[in-house]
């Protein structure tokens, strides 16, 4: 049975916001000069005083240093993660003290004054006379996280309603991610909790500007990739046109986030002056050290000799989720040629080109507002078939610093025919390369390269499989597209019956391997996983 609707009063009040919300940004959008030639959409006035969180490294300056150099934790997200037992100004005030005595313990004394944090389902029993897909079911409640209480012993950025963990590690709701799960959701007509995502992330672009990388303090200075506008269409093709309404202030607002513009220069957070109008790529506003992964970050850069450019290009390769891959290397090989924020991305631009979609279809009149996302639109459509375009028919990243396609080969080529951005016959000779190259015994790889990142060779992870076959479906390749899925849901099966587990990543190449790479542990749990293998096993079966 489907549940999932909010009391009629609560209904009719968050309308009577929404409705004034969207007249002031119309009011806004209309105020702004809109009308570029490159048709650019330039929103550079902000309709909200977002809030700023206290992140760990200010809350706690010394004793933060001490414990991410000191090896307290083997994993750098631990601290960061725990939750205080007392004030700041405590804390820091005995630290202070008891770290001059001669017998002082840093590890114990971080044991005193904070509560460690727990790995979401990593304790939990599977029942090996459960089914695959009857297991992912019984996981849902075991990685549902209650709304959230505001705490400043925490964090947590606090969100309003009930939510979904990855798992393992992750232990709060993550962006992109979220799409995946609730694919899974939809499955299980869980439609009241991918509402309550929804309202969330709402809630975040109204609060802190944007939806950040997850709800931690220390993500707030970036984004993920902008699935947030495929959820809502999502809960539409379920609930009707009136949930698009519903979101639509909030899908303006993030619009705005990735395309905001100040000054005439070339390149200005996530926009990009090209030749082909303004397009984008990923950028993180800090310039130090992640703070979940400060000693892996300040090693990296001090051996490369590098400095601010390197911090954030570690940072927006962070942003983009694929953390790390060879997409993102000058070499193709090594981290300390990392360059990210001199990529334009084939799977960012075929997003924001998927917002733009959506918010067309939003707007009752050709305003100027809509001509200028019509004609952004179709530069991202002609940069993707004319900058991007291989000689083998394949799509590449472009780096606009160098003027030239990046020369890598990944699954992010699928993203414009996810978003039917390209004509059959370019679709068809993309098909052609990924039979060709991507396609091994467990789906797809991410990349053609080994490196040892966790989004390089050998590894498969669960949203590239689900871009790769919906991509291919809607340009008629069924077959590929079911020997895609039908590879994927069977290694995931096989992995679930020798562990009793779904996790992170796969080895698509050797099926007698784990996944490997990364600055982590593979994590179990897993909820992208879990969704794509619920569509996917859906899907095969039509």
């Amino acid at each position: 049975m489907r549940r999932g609707f909010i009391g009629s009063i609560m209904n009719r009040f968050k309308r009577l916001i929404m409705k004034y919300n969207l007249i002031l940004i119309v009011l806004l959008l209309i105020s702004c000069d809109n009308t570029k030639e490159d048709g650019a959409v330039s929103e550079t006035v902000e309709a909200t005083e977002f809030k700023s969180f206290p992140t760990p490294d200010k809350l706690y300056p010394d004793l933060f240093v001490a414990v991410q150099t000191g090896g307290v934790f083997p994993d750098s997200k631990t601290f960061v993660d725990c939750t205080a037992k007392f004030p700041a100004d405590k804390i820091n005030a005995d630290y202070k003290t008891k770290s001059q005595t001669e017998k002082f313990n840093l590890s114990d004394f971080v044991k005193e004054n904070f509560e460690i944090p727990p790995s979401i389902s990593s304790d939990f029993k599977s029942d090996p006379t459960k089914t695959a897909a009857e297991h992912v079911t019984s996981l849902w409640p075991v990685l549902t996280r209650k709304a959230d209480k505001a705490s400043e012993l925490s964090t947590l950025i606090p969100l309003p309603k009930d939510y979904i963990v990855p798992g393992g590690r992750f232990r709060e709701v993550y962006y992109w991610d979220s799409y995946f799960t609730m694919l899974g959701l939809v499955e299980d007509d869980e439609f009241e909790m991918i509402e309550n995502i929804l309202d969330n992330f709402a809630h975040l672009i109204n609060t802190v500007g944007h939806i950040p990388n997850g709800n931690r303090v220390y993500y707030q200075t970036r984004s993920q990739p902008p699935f947030f506008s495929q959820m809502v269409k999502l809960l539409a093709d379920e609930k009707g046109n009136g949930v698009y309404k519903k979101y639509a202030d909030a899908l303006k607002k993030e619009y705005q986030f990735w395309m905001n513009r100040s000054g005439d220069a070339v390149a200005f957070e996530h926009t990009v002056q090209t030749e082909t109008g303004i397009l984008n790529r990923y950028y993180d506003k800090g310039n130090n050290p992640r703070q979940e992964s400060y000693i892996e970050d300040y090693e990296l850069v001090q051996k490369n000799k590098a400095g601010e450019k390197m911090y954030r290009d570690l940072r927006s390769g962070a942003e983009s989720g694929w953390d790390y891959s060879s997409r993102w290397f000058a070499d193709g090989q090594n981290m300390g040629t990392i360059e990210t924020t001199d990529i334009l991305p084939l799977d960012l631009n075929a997003l924001l080109y998927g917002l733009e979609e959506i918010l067309v279809n939003l707007e009752t009149a050709d305003s100027d507002f809509t001509k200028n996302l019509k004609a952004s639109m179709s530069n991202r459509k002609k940069f993707i078939s004319t900058k991007c375009k291989s000689e083998d028919g394949s799509f590449e990243d472009y780096n606009w610093t160098t003027k030239k396609r990046c020369g890598k080969k990944s699954l992010a080529m699928m993203y414009p025919l996810y978003f039917k951005m390209v004509s059959q016959k370019e679709a068809d000779a993309v098909a052609k390369y990924i039979e060709a190259n991507f396609l091994k015994s467990g789906g797809v790889v991410s990349t053609l390269y080994n490196t040892g990142q966790q989004w390089d060779a050998p590894n498969g992870w669960a949203p590239l499989q689900w871009m790769t076959v919906i991509g291919l479906d809607n340009y008629g390749h069924k077959e590929l597209a079911k020997t895609i899925a039908t590879r994927w849901v069977s290694i995931n099966e096989k992995v679930y019956k020798s562990t009793g587990k779904f996790v992170e990543k796969y080895n698509v190449e050797d099926l007698t391997l784990e996944a490997g790479g990364g600055e982590y542990p593979v994590q179990d749990g897993f909820g992208w996983s879990n969704g794509v293998y619920l569509a996917l096993k859906a899907y095969t079966a039509k």
